[in-house]
């Protein structure tokens, strides 16, 4: 029987973790085996600099996390080695990297995921790990809402020009006959 201590600590991770559940708006779970430190070391630094906590935990502790969140469904793939990603502002950075690093490593899987409380698959995981970065994503919703108000920018300068290039001709016309 562990120490009264042992639980404690047991209890306080448990917490951590849902509350971090909690407070991540997307997060990917995986099995992390056949990975060398240095390969670790190097997808960790990738992740903290994503803003995306990663962290290796217990399938116990993470299954008593869940139970306590809306996340039903994922306790499913609670087996073997299990690392958690989370993300409290970018949906698609934990995906990205992860599915990005699974692809050059053998034995480390995607396993499930969520996404504001929503139980996600791997088919959606891997469909958020190929859309581009937050910032390319802005870029290419304002460069939409700006087109047609540069398409309008440039018929409104076309007319302007056109009748530009008509006044001085018809100036020009006008002289000889007033001569």
């Amino acid at each position: 029987m562990p120490s009264a201590k042992v639980l404690e600590q047991k209890k306080q991770i448990v917490e951590n973790l849902v509350a971090r559940l909690n407070a991540a708006c997307a997060g990917v779970i995986v099995d992390y085996k056949g990975i060398t430190v240095t390969d670790d070391t190097a997808l960790r630094k990738e992740l903290r600099e994503a803003g995306v906590e990663y962290t290796v935990v217990k399938n116990t502790l993470l299954r008593l996390a869940i139970g306590e969140t809306e996340l039903n469904g994922l306790e499913s793939v609670l087996e073997g080695t299990t690392a958690i990603a989370t993300s409290a502002d970018d949906y698609v950075a934990a995906a990205r990297i992860l599915c990005k690093f699974a692809d050059t490593h053998n034995g480390f899987e995607v396993k499930n995921g969520f996404i504001d409380k929503e139980v996600i698959d791997v088919a959606k995981i891997t469909g958020l790990a190929k859309l581009p970065p937050r910032d390319v994503l802005l870029a290419q919703v304002l460069g939409a809402f700006q087109a047609p108000i540069s398409a309008f920018a440039r018929a409104v300068q076309a007319i302007v020009d056109k009748d530009g290039e008509a006044a001085p001709a018809e100036e020009a016309a006008e002289a000889p006959a007033e001569a």
